[in-house]
């Protein structure tokens, strides 16, 4: 049986914390094994004192639909107590918002890609804490799509964004409470980091082999399934093909107006992946990209999702309309996530290089061979701060 940290807080906190003044981070996901939101249960712990909230993108209770919509700070009707927005006018908590707070305390379900926000924000909430000498708690949840898988590129430096601000792969394979040690130890050493871990849970455990309930982290991560193929399929932010927002099963669904949906997929089953069959399908958004318009595409139906690559799919897939449909500039403009020069594809990828290379039509196994390579390495960095066998 799995225990998140929420789950074992009133028993394994440091006694040092005791009585002293919280700021609590939270998103709709935080929650107990028993759908006890952490809200609630560190408001009425008698171990701390909360004295304010913080929510990332979508918010607290996750009331902020689309990507990139941002929301304001307000007084929570129930506790009566200031809850600030990390994703509006301000990312990382100002001083003021930091006033009288004693201790920091992270809990929040990540979903086991670089892109998804919530660790960049409890990254800025460590400098944050670092630059006021604020101990940080972080109450460890479980890798969704397991801990034992890593796939492609380690994003590089000059490409930092709000999706990517230290190097890490794509598909990371940690543990929000490993990425907090990391993050501790080579960007923000002065903070004073405790991790309360996992119980139970082993590191090829998927999410749905744990007991624990499954809470939507955010609006359009509603399955297990889409966060599977979340790795790769986010990459289509970053070009002007629907992700499938807008739809019942987004990252899922894919596709464009312009897209011939049998055509697509018999090109995509001449790679031959494994672990995904490609479904033909049409779609109509009903927000985002192509809203109200008819789309051609596909539905990604994994089979089997320890063979199923996400990262080297998407690639597939953009490697294939850019076959089809060669007169096609595939490539979002900016703004992105913050970032107004550099194209939100290469910040997505964390370099250049992807898009170049599916640019010229290189081969798969080509571009999959050098971010292995990348992934190898940055092995030798994350092995020093996995917590779990």
């Amino acid at each position: 049986m799995v225990h998140s940290g929420i789950d074992r807080f009133e028993k394994t906190l440091p006694r040092r914390f005791y009585g002293l003044r919280a700021g609590v981070l939270i998103h709709p996901a935080s929650v107990s094994r028993k759908l006890i939101y952490t809200k609630d249960i560190l408001f009425e712990s008698k171990k701390i004192r909360v004295k304010a909230f913080f929510g990332p993108q979508h918010g607290i209770f996750g009331d902020t639909q689309d990507n990139m919509i941002e929301w304001e700070g307000f007084v929570d009707k129930i506790t009566g107590l200031p809850v600030y927005s990390l994703y509006g006018k301000t990312r990382k908590p100002t001083a003021q918002m930091l006033d009288g707070i004693e201790v920091f305390i992270v809990d929040l379900q990540d979903i086991g890609a670089r892109y998804y926000t919530f660790i960049w924000t409890m990254a800025l909430c460590m400098e944050a804490c670092e630059e006021k000498g604020i101990p940080m708690v972080v109450l460890d949840r479980v890798n969704p799509i397991g801990g034992h898988l890593t796939e492609g590129p380690v994003l590089k430096v000059e490409f930092s964004s709000f999706v990517g601000l230290h190097p890490l792969p794509v598909r990371h394979g940690m543990t929000i409470g490993e990425i907090a040690m990391y993050f501790r130890q080579q960007f923000y050493p002065k903070l004073a980091l405790t991790v309360i871990p996992l119980y139970g849970w082993k590191r090829n455990q998927w999410f749905d082999k744990t007991g624990l309930p499954w809470v939507i982290p955010s609006p359009n991560m509603p399955t297990i399934d889409a966060a599977t193929v979340y790795p790769g399929m986010c990459l289509l932010e970053g070009t002007i093909l629907s992700e499938g927002r807008g739809t019942t099963r987004p990252f899922e669904i894919f596709g464009a107006p312009f897209i011939e949906p049998e055509k697509l997929v018999k090109r995509l089953n001449e790679f031959k992946l494994k672990g995904v069959f490609f479904r033909p399908l049409y779609f109509n958004p009903t927000f985002n990209k192509f809203s109200g318009k008819l789309c051609g595409g596909a539905q990604i139906h994994v089979i089997d999702r320890e063979k199923f690559k996400p990262f080297k799919t998407a690639i597939a897939v953009l490697l294939t309309v850019k076959e089809l449909y060669p007169e096609v500039n595939l490539w979002r403009e900016p703004p992105y996530e913050y970032e107004f020069e550099k194209l939100p594809f290469d910040i997505l990828a964390g370099s250049y290089r992807l898009r170049e290379e599916i640019e010229k039509g290189s081969p798969l196994k080509d571009i999959e061979q050098w971010w292995s390579e990348e992934n190898e390495e940055f092995e030798k960095i994350r092995n020093n701060y996995l917590i779990y066998k």
